[in-house]
């Protein structure tokens, strides 16, 4: 165990249930409990818990703090309404990915409003350097670092809301994807959201750091007769791949941005302006140089990030961003971002070796 690595308030059960632990930014994670493949299947099948309280958490208070976050983000916060969820895109002024989040507009049950801002591990502390000077050009709102004080656990899966949603005062079964509610369990405060990062259905909980271990025992305990598991990083990066979910520091970062790696949807540059914006409208009006596109392979060896991704004629068109065996299609797949205008037949140099690859559209698995 690495004592220098920081604990998330699940880690000690992590470590007695046998997890295989590893260092995933600056967190002791576990990688994985029995195997990737158990539990990724179990979530495609029945739902599996993931401890993602590594994940940042900022909450936004005080008048104002819409119009903050609005300023900052590609999809528009000012109209974002009580309950509501979305996703966006925090970019530099080239237009290039500083972090991919999750914003929410949430009320507490004394009615004080807020926003919070679900950002990636690695870039909590970046995100917040950059977010603070923004800060002080709105006098009435204030930010605080909820990370450490909280836990996160998703639990995703066919049987995650109906099974999950007995276990909470409000009906949280009712609520639409990218909505959510402050509720409690057992009288003790939780966030429940319709999120998650699997291409399941699912709920993502954030409890006070000592509440943590007792609500993720309950939710595994709800679900053990139809096969609920715990599963660690291992299945959520399989999961999110057959999904392809972009990963920040793989499909997004400072020299990729949101319009070829496909997220135009998260834009939304009519009528306003953001950090970043001008940048993105011209590159939405001159078209992108590049795209993300999804890659097939025969056989089974799988192709990983930064694998150069070659033309009919074995010209360089761009590289693979992710890649890896889908337990789901039982083939390899990968991610790619290519250039713009790439067709056809492609290949993958491989470690030296040429692998075929089919081009084909996203995601991989197409979930209802």
């Amino acid at each position: 165990m690495n004592a220098t690595l920081a604990h998330t308030p699940l880690h000690q059960w992590h470590v007695n249930a046998g997890a295989r632990m590893a260092s995933f930014a600056c967190y002791d994670m576990p990688i994985q409990y029995e195997s990737i493949v158990t539990e990724h299947v179990a979530c495609r099948t029945s739902a599996a818990l993931f401890d993602v309280s590594h994940m940042g958490r900022l909450r936004f208070d005080g008048d104002g703090s819409e119009h903050l976050l609005d300023h900052l983000l590609t999809r528009r916060v000012a109209d974002l309404p009580l309950g509501g969820i979305r996703y966006a895109l925090m970019c530099n002024e080239e237009g290039g990915v500083l972090d991919d989040v999750l914003v929410s507009h949430l009320e507490t049950p004394s009615q004080r409003r807020f926003h919070m801002l679900v950002v990636n591990a690695s870039n909590r502390e970046k995100i917040i350097k950059w977010i603070t000077p923004h800060v002080a050009d709105f006098p009435t709102v204030t930010m605080s670092d909820r990370t450490d004080l909280t836990a996160m656990i998703a639990v995703q899966g066919p049987m995650a809301v109906e099974i999950t949603s007995r276990l909470f005062k409000a009906n949280v079964d009712r609520l639409k994807r990218y909505r959510g509610v402050i509720t409690d369990q057992f009288q003790k405060p939780v966030i429940v959201t319709r999120t998650g990062y699997t291409g399941e259905d699912g709920f993502e909980l954030i409890v006070r750091a000592e509440e943590a271990n007792r609500v993720w025992e309950n939710v595994l305990l709800a679900g053990r007769a139809v096969g609920f598991k715990a599963a660690g990083l291992g299945a959520r990066d399989t999961l999110r791949l057959e999904a392809a979910m972009p990963l920040y520091g793989h499909e997004l970062s400072e020299q990729i941005n949101p319009i070829e790696a496909g997220l135009a949807f998260a834009c939304n540059l009519e009528g306003r302006d953001f950090i970043g914006s001008e940048s993105l409208r011209t590159i939405v009006k001159n078209g992108p140089a590049r795209k993300r596109i999804g890659l097939f392979f025969d056989g089974k060896r799988p192709v990983r990030e930064n694998c150069p991704v070659l033309d009919a004629n074995q010209q360089p068109i761009g590289f693979v961003t992710s890649g890896g065996p889908s337990p789901t299609l039982a083939r390899p797949i990968a991610m790619a971002i290519v250039a713009a205008d790439a067709t056809g037949e492609m290949f993958i140099d491989n470690r030296g070796t040429l692998q075929p690859a089919t081009p084909t559209a996203l995601p991989f698995l197409a979930k209802s």
